[in-house]
């Protein structure tokens, strides 16, 4: 129904940058929100940030002034800014979308929620 597809993650030394990117396509009627969670072994899934569709932003406070989301309507896709990289920011970064589907002839909108495969990003000197 609705596919998402990230850009690689990779491995970056501490103080460093990387940028996500997650690409939505589909019978997508709109998009309410998209964001990042991140899972690094061991723990709970983090929501690392989101991003509604009036432009509204979100973020962990492991992230604030270090990370920032973005998106473009146009292509359905949300990015992941991430400066100051840290050790601890390793883990795997998964996009996901919460939206609606349009309907067809034998079925009406329905509200989706999609996750995206996950990046693997590796800050480490």
């Amino acid at each position: 129904q609705v596919q998402l597809v990230e850009s690689e993650g990779g491995l970056v030394q501490p103080g460093g940058s990387l940028s996500l990117s997650c690409a939505a396509s589909g019978n997508i009627l709109s998009i309410d929100e998209m964001g990042w969670y991140r899972q690094a072994p061991g723990t709970n899934r983090e929501l690392v940030a989101s991003i509604k569709s009036g432009g509204l932003t979100n973020y962990a406070e492991s992230g604030k002034g270090r990370f920032t989301i973005s998106n473009d309507n146009a292509k359905n896709t949300v990015y992941l800014q991430m400066n100051s990289l840290k050790p601890e920011d390793t883990a795997v970064y998964s996009c996901y979308v919460r939206g609606t589907l349009a309907g067809s002839d034998t079925s009406l909108p329905s509200h989706f929620l999609s996750t995206g495969q996950g990046a693997q990003v590796t800050v480490s000197s």
